[in-house]
């Protein structure tokens, strides 16, 4: 089992940048794909990147591809999220999530998730 905590939310104006942190507890972190998630509100969970076990494959939603950078330290159990040239429309709570199995776009295919992260971006 995996327990999984954002971190590193806030307010940031257009066109700036944050990095979102996912902490992991449990020793299997290292077996599990991972991703991050969004929801603003009024709107369904939508994918924004995930990243394999190992770290070498990554994947990224169009909205966000060029902008975001997944990446993941096995050794810390954690995975990050740069974010930069933000937008208002990139507003909204961002999940982590632990995958297990069965796809990498969709929220169903993650099995463990983490309470969320609130992204504030004004114009």
């Amino acid at each position: 089992q995996v327990q999984l905590v954002e971190s590193g939310g806030g307010l940031v104006q257009a066109g700036g940048s944050l990095r979102l942190s996912c902490a992991a507890s449990g020793r299997t972190f290292s077996s599990y794909a991972m991703g991050w998630f969004r929801q603003a509100p009024g709107k369904e969970r939508e994918f924004v990147a995930a990243i394999t076990w190992s770290g070498g494959r990554t994947y990224y939603a169009e909205s966000v591809n060029g902008r975001f950078t997944i990446s993941r330290d096995n050794a810390k159990n954690t995975m990050y999220l740069q974010m930069n040239s933000l937008k208002p429309e990139d507003a909204a709570v961002y999940y982590c999530a632990a995958n297990g199995g069965g796809g990498i776009f969709s929220p169903k295919a993650y099995d463990y998730w983490g309470q969320g992260t609130q992204v504030t971006v004004s114009s």
